[in-house]
């Protein structure tokens, strides 16, 4: 696993949103239990109003320009 998904996945544990947002590429694609995201405002809104536990680490994921630009969980 890419250092950056490790990163994510701490600061969404921490729920560190500032920390996060720099890790996700701004046109982000985001597939979960609950649905598929476009966007890295959409995905950090969504992760703010959900509650504990944070989300798994991804099935798949795609790198862009050193930020995640897909997350299949």
């Amino acid at each position: 696993m890419e250092s950056v998904v490790r990163a994510a996945l701490e600061a969404m544990e921490r729920r560190d949103w500032e920390r996060l947002k720099p890790l996700l590429h701004p046109y982000l694609h985001w597939t979960d239990a609950n649905g598929k995201l476009r966007g890295r405002a959409n995905v950090l809104a969504h992760l703010a109003s959900t509650p504990p536990p944070p989300p798994p680490p991804p099935d798949a994921y795609e790198l862009r320009d050193g930020q995640i630009y897909r997350w299949v969980a």
